[in-house]
């Protein structure tokens, strides 16, 4: 790995813009290469960014010696293609969340990472975001006693449109992998893996999920109570109960500035860590690190925790008769 660890960004799409700018907060790492299916969209990206070069399609990205990690923002069912063949030609990965569009494609990735040994890790930036670190550091020092559940919820409302990617079934379209991924994770990475999982919502037209609220059952009392929407907005808030107290997490939770302790008998306590450039960095920046430590896998976000949010969402999704499938002919 070179001193400076030099990125790729796969997909130009929204997302990938916001992102690319905090790179100005993350040292030894630069952003050097873009690619799309569009040689247009690639040119324009790369100019807008001040990268090095374009690429008209994504094999030609992967095959680019001259970069140490792409990061996937395409829509979810390309993940699983273009991860094999990223994993294939020894490219670490930075991969948006959804990590892919089912729990099958999520194994066979995370297992030819695991046999490859190169670098994965799933782009879960709430996990990063210093007031969700506070929270996790506050519950491991005993603040609020034993943990015993967790509320979350993340919601906007869109104007149907089949023509949408959000509403087309191809694109992984639906709540649940767009916005359900972030109430799933923040659960899991509090309490684990859930036993049970019960699932009710609802449809657009399209037939991917407009809504649906998600009880876990964790085995032994603990549970956690999760909505999720893009038929209505939501306030994005999430609560963590003990036997001692709670924290709220304020809006929009996952990637907040402020966290409120409640001790019990105690007055509340607010607490602020405000995130560093838009908030991306600090994924960006345990990647760099990962990958200059020689490290395969993040301990903040490991892949045996990408593969439980997989399964409950897929569980969530069939339960309400969506059935998601992983792109072919992505390159």
């Amino acid at each position: 790995m070179s001193a400076e660890i030099r990125w790729g960004v796969v997909g130009p799409g929204r997302i990938a813009e916001n992102v690319v700018h905090d790179f100005a907060h993350v040292p030894n790492a630069r952003p050097v290469a873009v690619a799309s299916r569009s040689q247009e969209r690639a040119d324009a990206f790369a100019s807008r960014h001040g990268l090095d070069r374009a690429h008209g399609s994504y094999a030609a990205i992967i095959a680019d010696p001259d970069v140490d990690v792409l990061y996937l923002a395409t829509p979810h069912p390309q993940h699983h293609a273009l991860a094999l063949a990223a994993l294939r030609a020894g490219k670490a990965l930075l991969v948006e969340k959804s990590f892919t569009a089912t729990t099958a494609g999520a194994v066979e990735v995370v297992d030819l990472a695991r046999e490859t040994g190169v670098f994965v890790m799933e782009a879960m930036w709430t996990r990063f975001q210093p007031a969700v670190v506070a929270v996790r550091e506050l519950i491991a020092d005993g603040a609020i006693g034993e943990m015993r559940s967790v509320q979350a919820d993340l919601g906007v409302a869109r104007e149907y449109d089949p023509a949408d990617r959000l509403f087309a079934m191809a694109l992984g379209g639906g709540a649940l992998l767009d916005l359900g991924v972030y109430v799933v994770s923040f659960a899991q990475m509090l309490l684990g893996t859930p036993q049970r999982v019960v699932a009710a919502g609802s449809l657009f037209p399209s037939g991917v999920d407009a809504d649906a609220s998600l009880l876990l059952d964790f085995g032994d009392g603990r549970t956690a109570s999760l909505t999720t929407s893009l038929r209505n907005a939501l306030p994005g808030q999430a609560r963590v109960f003990g036997t001692t107290g709670w924290i709220d997490v304020l809006p929009r939770f996952h990637h907040p500035d402020t966290i409120v302790l409640h001790r019990a008998g105690a007055e509340p306590e607010t607490i602020t860590r405000p995130q560093t450039g838009t908030g991306y960095a600090h994924e960006l920046v345990e990647v760099t690190e990962c990958l200059r430590a020689g490290r395969s896998e993040s301990a903040v976000m490991p892949l045996a925790d990408t593969l439980v949010v997989q399964d409950v969402l897929d569980r969530a999704a069939e339960q309400l008769g969506v059935r998601h499938a992983e792109a072919v002919d992505v390159l």
